[in-house]
């Protein structure tokens, strides 16, 4: 069984439509609900509990008690939700645990409604949004083994008990139910998403519909949840912003290299490393032998540099990666549009260095490097929140380090701190993009891995000429470009809720300049205006739709078009073109060469790729009913 508890201030549901040919049978009043000051429970049923259903009733009952008695909590929602599991019990077991678990907790004493099985609900929920306000469990059946091998790391995770900080740029390090939000609001919002740990998504990110409705990205049903089918103007976009951080990475100093996306299950190093992991694995079968489908780039980079000899003198030493794809097999619940996928791009970065003065300088180095490629795609500092973690070892060793990177992104970070160190990395860092559904997600990440080096047998030569383990930095510099995509329309759909007009960074707009003839006589001098354009590694289009004059003008303006020519009988006599600028809504008459210069004087240090669609309107289809 997978659980989603909500403490709330109030849920309400009102019944839609049959999800089942045979729902359960309720009455008229059963078609509506609501409690007020309630702890919801979202919960899937899956198969593997139909082994043991009295088992799953009692424990299902202790958790919900537990928590309603750490929140303080008398009223009891059970609301069934099958997205929480893609392996769902039959639906008559399902009901019969569900009403076991409602009157269970009745005979413990509390107030509960359940909604009834099913049925597509509409529902409405204000969560309370304090750290216990949002909680996942996740329970099985005693002897019974889930499908699903999980690694170690991912189990622990959950145990891990973690301690949080506010580390202040001045230093002061402020547990967090202590510290002063005012003036920090985004960063409360990441604080309370971190500490829940809860990552389901109740609610459809606004970036899905600006997906859809520009034709980027869309749902595959033919293939897994979780992957993706990309148009032609979101796979644009895409290979942009690949080209992009490839060639910043490439610049600051690391090899290009590729390496397999699959990987033998029993190889003694990397069957290891999958427990210290926390990520869930494809499993692919071939004969008798068992493969896992890569979640990044380490395996191949770390078995390329056990085979290389590498000398002190070629340290630090970068090595890149852009993996299409990494697979994750994320829980069906956790999947959301573009910023949870099963399948997604990574750049992936790994620095050999001799010891941890090196390393430091090189996370160091690679924390600005992830500031400036967010920059570069329209995410500045204001944008994200940063979360660094570490053991309480580390911390009292390297204070000063560590103050100092708060004090280089110039405002107050979110500390994660664990007694014992778990996981491969003493250190680590994290910017995060907090969404308008108050969601995180982590975009650039530098690590420091104590740990693999030992493990997968890399060693470099010191300046005795003795072996050494080095220490290993893993570093994406932007996150999965896919993420980086979702924080962008994310935050243009938090602009477009404040009045103001969303746009892609000029570089990355699909179409950056849009051509429209008053009528069709002008179609032939439109086309000119488009070819000197193009020739200038411009993206440009025509409309030559037979419609009126303020639909074209509205239909760009709907798809972002960042400048909007409209060309007539003046415009054809003077040899000028009036220019509607996106960014101010302004109107300007200029030369044609003057729109030349400042599109490239914007543009030139990025990548370009022609346009990806027809040059007329009138040759396109539409991807989307």
């Amino acid at each position: 069984m997978r659980m989603l508890l909500i403490h709330s201030d109030y849920l309400e549901y009102e019944v839609k439509d049959k999800a089942l040919s045979k729902p359960e049978e309720i009455s008229e009043e059963q078609k509506k609900g609501r409690l007020d000051e309630v702890l919801a429970a979202f919960m899937s049923v899956e198969k593997v509990d139909e082994a043991n259903p009295e088992e799953i009733v009692q424990k299902a009952v202790e958790e919900i008690k537990n928590v309603a008695s750490q929140v303080n909590a008398q009223n009891i929602f059970v609301y069934p939700f099958a997205h929480l599991s893609s392996e769902l019990a039959k639906p008559e077991v399902a009901l019969e645990i569900l009403k076991a678990i409602e009157e269970k907790l009745k005979e413990e004493g509390f107030n509960v409604k359940r909604a009834p099985f099913g049925y597509y609900k509409a529902f409405k929920l204000s969560c309370k949004g304090h750290p216990l306000a949002e909680l996942s469990r996740t329970i099985v059946p005693s002897g019974e083994k889930k499908e699903e091998e999980v690694p170690e790391a991912l189990k622990k995770e959950e145990e891990l008990v973690s301690y949080w900080y506010i580390l202040t740029p001045e230093g002061e390090l402020i547990e967090v139910d202590k510290f002063d939000f005012s003036g920090h609001e985004n960063l409360k919002k990441f604080a309370n998403y971190e500490i829940s740990k809860s990552r389901v998504a109740e609610k459809e990110p606004a970036h899905v519909k600006i997906m859809l409705n520009q034709e980027l990205v869309d749902y595959e049903e033919g293939s897994d949840p979780g992957n993706l089918r990309y148009y032609p103007k979101g796979r644009l976009i895409k290979s942009l912003l690949e080209n992009y951080v490839t060639e910043r990475v490439i610049e600051y100093g690391a090899m290009e290299v590729e390496t397999p996306i699959m990987y033998d299950f029993e190889h003694p190093a990397l069957k290891s490393y999958l427990n210290r992991f926390p990520a869930r694995q494809y499993i692919v079968l071939s004969g008798d032998k068992k493969f896992f489908l890569r979640f990044a780039a380490c395996f191949g980079q770390f078995l390329m540099k056990k085979d290389a000899t590498i000398s002190y003198r070629h340290l630090p030493l970068r090595m890149y990666e852009l993996t299409r794809y990494s697979f994750r097999r994320e829980k069906r619940g956790e999947l959301s549009g573009l910023r949870r996928l099963r399948a997604f791009t990574m750049p992936d970065m790994h620095t050999v260095a001799k010891d941890m003065e090196q390393a430091k300088a090189e996370f160091k180095k690679q924390y600005k490097l992830s500031m400036e490629v967010l920059k570069g795609v329209g995410l500045t500092p204001e944008d994200y929140e940063v979360a660094i973690r570490f053991t309480e070892d580390f911390w009292n060793e390297n204070k000063e380090f560590i103050v100092e990177l708060a004090k280089i992104i110039g405002k107050p970070v979110l500390i994660e701190m664990w007694k014992q160190r778990f996981f491969y990395f003493v250190l680590k860092f994290e910017f995060n993009f907090v969404d308008t559904l108050d969601k995180a997600a982590a975009l650039s990440t530098v690590q420091i891995d104590v740990e693999n080096a030992k493990r997968y047998g890399v060693t470099f030569y010191n300046e005795e000429g003795k072996e050494e383990y080095p220490l290993i930095l893993h570093c994406s510099p932007s996150g999965a470009i896919e993420r980086v995509m979702y924080a962008m329309l994310e935050k243009q759909a938090k602009l477009q809720a404040k009045g103001k007009k969303a746009m892609f960074p000029l570089w990355l707009a699909p179409i950056q300049v849009r051509v429209i003839p008053i009528s069709e006589q002008y179609l032939d001098y439109a086309l000119y205006v488009a070819g000197k354009l193009e020739g200038a590694k411009i993206r440009v289009d025509v409309d030559d739709m037979n419609e009126r004059l303020n639909k074209k003008i509205r239909r760009a303006e709907k798809e972002w078009i960042p400048y909007i020519i409209v060309v007539g009988e003046k415009e054809k006599e003077q040899n000028v073109i009036t220019v509607r600028k996106r960014e101010d809504g302004k109107q300007y008459e200029m030369q044609l060469e003057e729109l030349i210069r400042e599109i490239r004087q914007k543009t030139e240090s990025f990548p370009y790729k022609p346009r990806p669609l027809p040059l007329l309107l009138s040759k396109r289809p539409k991807f989307r009913g």
